[in-house]
């Protein structure tokens, strides 16, 4: 008996001990969301009389430091990045030996950006600065602003923006030559921005998106903003600046042989302004054609008939003249392809562009035909068509809703003299109600001429267009897509309908352009009657505008 009441007892303590383990998991309990902090540092921050080369800074626990070589804003930025110790290892304090000589009677910013973060959550310390001078006072003047894209409703991350002082050795040329005297950084979260600890002067205000990182303007791959006229500190003005993609200037690339009787010229800058000549020997009855590669700054030269060894070619630009030999080679021949596309413009209008990957020489009209599919009723079409290019495109009157066949007999012939396959396609009118409808109302002036464009959401591809000269109480788009909506207008101050960039040297802002604060939803057989309002600017101060929405 003692022994049964022994297992008993050892099995009822068994299962409490193993009820007791389950009651839970240990959850550590809440999460820390509080960042470090700063519990002193060496030298104290805004030390004045600063002449070492050294700064250590205690926190409150362990911390680690992210990016900091692209997070750590130096104002005036150093020739050397400092050494910053320890990396990549958890500490409660971080050194920081600075390799550069600095400026007397300065006052320097180290800005931290988020590069400080707890070791255990990642919480970041945002924006900690650490402030000294080398002189006897540290400057405390601020300036502050805005910063946009040009182009774009949507503005880049980790802007530099900087003043540079004026004096006797100021030039514009010294954004490409010399670093700032102040800088601050946008980092990856601000479209705002405030240059601290200034002293009062008088300074260029230039905003660079750097890639390189350098502080000095690279035209080829930085894009660049600045204020007209010098910045006087202080001031309690607040500016905004657009950035802007400079046109390189015109450069072209060595030719080389891309296609079995094709040469290839890469080129950045005006396409306009390039001028490319064959020189000889070649056949007597040798010809060329030159024509822009799509999508890409590429020219293409089409020849014929073959060269056997190479072919010499002069390339001209604005600034250069350069003669090259293009060496040939067996490359395997492409087969000629046209492909149509079908625009569907308006119940009553059909655009079919036919796209071709070598030039189009010539077309017979006569051996093209747009026929009604039910009964082969012929219909009337005009042409668009230069010669050597590569599409030609067809203006169709339809009927709404009505099918049609679209009927080419070897109508085609390409640079080299081959004769096209006959085509035959099928496509259907559009319906009015496939489309939708827009109505704008400009609530706020804009000068004469300017462009209205629909663009895709990200505003980077123009889906519709309008050029306006004269100014209308309303303006209309009667045959849109269903679809979603940026509407951006652009003041075309030299009439050349586009827009056209900025350029530093000459002093030349971008022309503006003004979104619409929200995408305009667009539905088939539905018409959209909008109030634009452009002012207050849209992008700093968003309000839900007026909208109509009706079925047609």
């Amino acid at each position: 008996m003692r022994k049964i009441y022994l297992y008993l007892l050892g099995g009822v303590l068994l299962l409490l001990w193993v009820a007791c383990a389950r009651v839970g998991s240990p959850t550590g309990g809440e999460q820390d969301k509080i960042p470090p902090k700063v519990v002193r540092t060496i030298p104290p921050n805004e030390s004045v009389n600063f002449s070492g080369n050294r700064i250590r800074i205690y926190f409150d626990e362990f911390i680690t430091l992210k990016d900091v070589r692209k997070q750590l804003i130096i104002s005036p930025p150093l020739a050397y990045f400092p050494e910053i110790t320890p990396s990549g290892n958890a500490s409660k304090y971080i050194n920081i030996k600075i390799l550069d000589t600095l400026k007397p009677h300065t006052t320097y910013t180290l800005n931290f950006g988020r590069s400080i973060q707890d070791n255990n959550e990642g919480n970041p310390l945002s924006f900690y600065i650490y402030t000294f001078s080398t002189g006897n006072t540290i400057d405390s003047l601020t300036l502050k602003g805005n910063i946009k894209d040009a182009f774009l409703p949507k503005g880049d991350h980790f802007v530099n923006v900087m003043l540079y002082e004026l004096g006797e050795k100021f030039s514009d040329s010294i954004v490409y030559k010399q670093r700032p005297t102040y800088v601050v950084n946008t980092l990856d979260s601000l479209s705002s921005f405030e240059l601290t600890h200034l002293k009062a002067g008088k300074y260029k205000l230039v905003a660079m998106k750097d890639k390189d990182n350098n502080y000095l303007f690279d035209p080829k791959t930085d894009k660049i903003g600045f204020h007209a006229t010098p910045i006087t500190i202080p001031n309690d003005s607040t500016y905004t600046l657009s950035l802007f993609k400079e046109v390189p200037h015109t450069k072209a690339s060595r030719p080389f042989l891309s296609g079995e009787q094709r040469i290839s010229i890469g080129y950045q800058g005006e396409k306009d302004s390039i001028h490319i000549q064959p020189l000889p020997p070649y056949p007597a009855d040798w010809k060329y054609v030159i024509e822009k590669e799509p999508a890409k700054d590429t020219l293409w030269l089409w020849y014929h008939p073959k060269v056997e060894d190479s072919l010499r070619l002069i390339v001209k630009t604005p600034h250069t003249s350069d003669t090259t030999k293009v060496s040939m080679r067996k490359i395997k021949p492409e087969k000629w392809k046209l492909t149509p596309e079908f625009k569907g413009i308006s119940p009553t209008e059909e655009e079919i562009i036919l796209a071709s990957n070598m030039p189009i020489h010539a077309f017979d009209k006569e051996a093209i035909k747009f026929m009604m599919a039910k009964d082969s009723t012929e219909v009337g079409f005009e042409p668009v068509f230069t010669p050597n290019t590569s599409q030609i495109s067809f203006k169709v009157k339809v009927k709404e809703g009505e099918k049609y066949l679209f009927k080419a007999f070897s109508a085609f012939e390409n640079f080299f003299g081959q004769k096209s396959d006959t085509l035959q396609e099928s496509f259907s009118a559009k319906k009015a109600e496939d489309f939708g409808a827009l109505k704008l109302t400009f609530k706020d002036s804009v000068p004469l001429p300017f462009i209205i464009e629909l663009t895709d959401k990200e505003a980077k591809k123009v889906l519709y267009e309008q050029y306006v000269e004269q100014s209308s109480p309303s303006y209309s788009f009667p045959f849109l897509k269903a679809g979603n909506y940026r509407l951006r207008v652009i003041e075309d101050h030299n009439g050349n309908k586009k827009w056209d960039t900025g350029n530093f040297l000459r002093h030349l802002q971008p022309e503006p352009i003004r979104y619409f604060a929200k995408e305009i939803e667009l539905r088939a057989n539905w018409e959209v009657a909008q109030d634009i309002t452009f002012e207050p600017p849209l992008e700093e101060n968003p309000s839900k505008p007026e909208e109509k929405t009706v079925k047609k």
